[in-house]
């Protein structure tokens, strides 16, 4: 039987979580995600357009190097590209504020 397709983020955040469970692929994802942010901003105050086209290579290079060498896992982009990029974000967020090891734990429980 085939698995059946998660439709709402809410359903979605707790696979991605369980998705970034080791601290390598979420600070490998904190830094993709930096560098991503410093380049949109920098080719807004530029004005230099192909820092914008730099800014996602710059994100998923970090984060599918933790996927395929840390977590060992396929990542979310692949299947829920829209609901992933939400779940980077969202991420972000709660390791900016000290959040996330938190949300991992209580995801695995």
């Amino acid at each position: 039987m085939a698995e059946q397709r998660i439709t709402r983020y809410r359903e979605f955040w707790p696979f991605y979580v369980a998705q970034h469970s080791r601290p390598g692929t979420r600070y490998l994802h904190f830094a993709g995600t930096s560098g991503a942010i410093a380049l949109i901003v920098l080719a807004a105050v530029l004005p230099e357009p192909w820092l914008l086209l730099a800014a996602p290579v710059c994100g998923y290079l970090f984060a599918w190097f933790g996927h395929f060498f840390i977590e060992k896992n396929r990542p979310a982009t692949f299947t829920y590209p829209v609901f992933s990029l939400i779940g980077d974000y969202h991420m972000y967020g709660l390791m900016w504020l000290g959040r996330m090891d938190a949300a991992v734990q209580q995801t695995a429980e």
